[in-house]
């Protein structure tokens, strides 16, 4: 599968932003898509993820309560909503996803054997 992250941009702080990670070649039926982010000097950092039949949703305590991942039916892909951004949500956004991947390794990106080529959020304060 291939995917396609999009939806990034300039935001002021306490706003929203909508990603979107759409897959080609097949669908994300059976897939866990992940969303992980990489801050300029930083390491990569989990964000949520989501697996597509049971619809179960996983997130880092660090957007607990503001972003929400879930699928987008009707587009057949996953979207992950960004409310209350703050400056430190600045970073490149990144989709993954995975047939295979454990509830145990969710959160570790390479555990999951497909990437989107990362959208850029910036917050300013």
């Amino acid at each position: 599968v291939q995917l396609q992250a999009s939806g990034g941009g300039l935001v002021q702080a306490g706003g929203s932003l909508r990603l979107s990670c759409t897959p080609s070649g097949e669908s994300f039926s059976n897939y866990v898509v992940g969303w992980f982010r990489q801050a300029p000097g930083k390491g990569r950092e989990f964000v949520a993820a989501i697996r597509w039949n049971s619809r179960n949703t996983y997130y880092a305590d660090s957007v607990k309560g503001r972003f929400t991942t879930a699928r987008d039916n009707a587009k057949k892909s996953v979207y992950l909503q960004m409310n209350d951004l703050k400056p430190e949500d600045t970073s490149v956004y990144y989709c993954a996803a995975s047939r295979t991947i454990i509830v145990s390794s969710i959160t570790n990106g390479d555990a999951y054997g497909y990437w989107g080529q990362g959208t850029l959020v910036t917050v300013s304060s």
